[in-house]
């Protein structure tokens, strides 16, 4: 490969010529965690990081009184142990605060010493050096040796080690802040179901009572078949939904149009109701759901607000299923005005949009950010 003048090759790739290529035994220091598991309570002063701690980003959290390895602000703290191809080893946790976190057996603390800890964490997070340990057959166990001895890339300067890891932070926040906003919409639309849905909270110009129907009344659903072999395709034209949340493959051609309620039928996910905007091939295991009397948007909101109660209707202890004749007498709840119908769906509709706008956003300044990592973390893009 050619190597374009103020750049050299080195064990990390191509860098630029004044960056240097140090291990990471020299610029930080090593401690191991300790067990906690007979220490956990649901009263505890701290946070035990672990990898599920790591893995979930702070989400599965377990607490203890005890601070077995206690951490410090600045430290990293970096999951040493995972199944084979698991997504947890290496992952990365940057301390943000004294006197919060202890550290569990099999992740380690790292402190750094001579350079940036934001940066640092930056390049160690997932590092490839790391994740070549995984052989995808067994366990895998990172020693201490092992972390050490990564070979890191480092610009010169301090101040230029802290302007990448300064562009790398705020692109975070604005991931975070992106999450933040989109979870409050989620609870936002949600409140509105459970109101709307209902009849707790009616729209203006509209009253009566509402009704009780069974699906089977206000509309049909019918089991799909199962797409032949010579039908399937490589393209992603008409999705095949087979009783899946996400589709197993793909067809030639659709057996269903767009605009339909899809409803697994067989599976660990049976009953689980999703709205197909376009065309798609019905499989075998889904049931495609048509409205008779009601509106067909409020029919899927109707039936995505009480997805658990559908979910509740499978049998079957091997491979689980809902049969069709539970599922065309689950009782639903709906004004008889379809006028009301409509314009409840409008608003959740319109909910669902918004929502759906900000998680493209979302997904596009994730992979801004990770355009920018490969750049800025190699010297491909100079800040200064």
């Amino acid at each position: 490969m050619d190597v374009k003048p103020r750049y050299k090759q080195t064990a990390v790739g191509i860098i630029p010529d004044d960056w240097e290529v140090i291990l990471l035994a020299s610029v930080a220091a090593y401690t191991n965690g300790k067990a906690h598991e007979k220490c956990i309570s649901d009263l505890g002063k701290y946070i035990v990081v672990n990898s599920k701690f790591v893995s979930t980003n702070g989400e599965v959290i377990k607490y203890s009184d005890h601070p077995l390895s206690l951490a410090s602000k600045g430290e990293i703290l970096m999951v040493m142990s995972d199944v084979p191809n698991g997504r947890a080893i290496a992952r990365c946790f940057l301390v943000d605060r004294d006197e919060r976190y202890t550290v569990n057996q099999r992740i380690c603390a790292i402190r750094p010493l001579h350079v940036d800890g934001k940066l640092l964490a930056y390049k160690l997070d997932r590092n490839p050096y790391y994740l070549a340990f995984d052989d995808g057959v067994k366990q895998t166990n990172l020693r201490k040796d092992d972390v050490l001895s990564c070979p890191l890339a480092f610009p010169p300067t301090k101040v230029e080690q802290e302007a990448i890891a300064g562009v790398l932070t705020d692109a975070d926040a604005l991931i975070e802040s992106l999450e933040q906003l989109i979870a409050k919409k989620h609870h936002l639309k949600q409140g509105a179901m459970q109101e709307l849905l209902i009849g707790k909270k009616r729209l203006p110009g509209f009253s009566g009572a509402w009704e009780v129907e069974a699906l089977g009344e206000v509309a049909s659903a019918t089991k799909g078949t199962q797409l032949p072999r010579s039908e399937t395709s490589d393209n992603d034209r008409f999705p095949h939904l087979n009783g899946g949340i996400t589709p197993s493959g793909y067809a030639e051609r659709a057996n269903t149009p767009g605009g339909t309620i899809a409803i697994s039928e067989g599976g660990n996910s049976c009953g689980y109701v999703q709205f197909m905007v376009g065309e798609y091939w019905c499989g075998g295991h889904c049931y495609s759901v048509v409205p008779r009397s009601i509106d067909n948007r409020f029919l899927y909101h109707a039936l995505k607000t009480r997805q658990d109660s559908i979910m509740a209707l499978r049998v079957g202890s091997g491979l689980p299923n809902v049969q069709k004749t539970a599922l065309l007498a689950f009782k639903l709840s709906l004004p008889g005005n379809v006028l009301e119908q409509t314009a409840i769906a409008i608003i959740l509709s319109d909910m669902d949009a918004e929502i759906a706008t900000l998680e493209v956003k979302l997904a596009k300044i994730r992979r801004l950010k990770q355009g920018m990592m490969q750049e800025l973390l190699t010297g491909r893009i100079r800040l200064l």
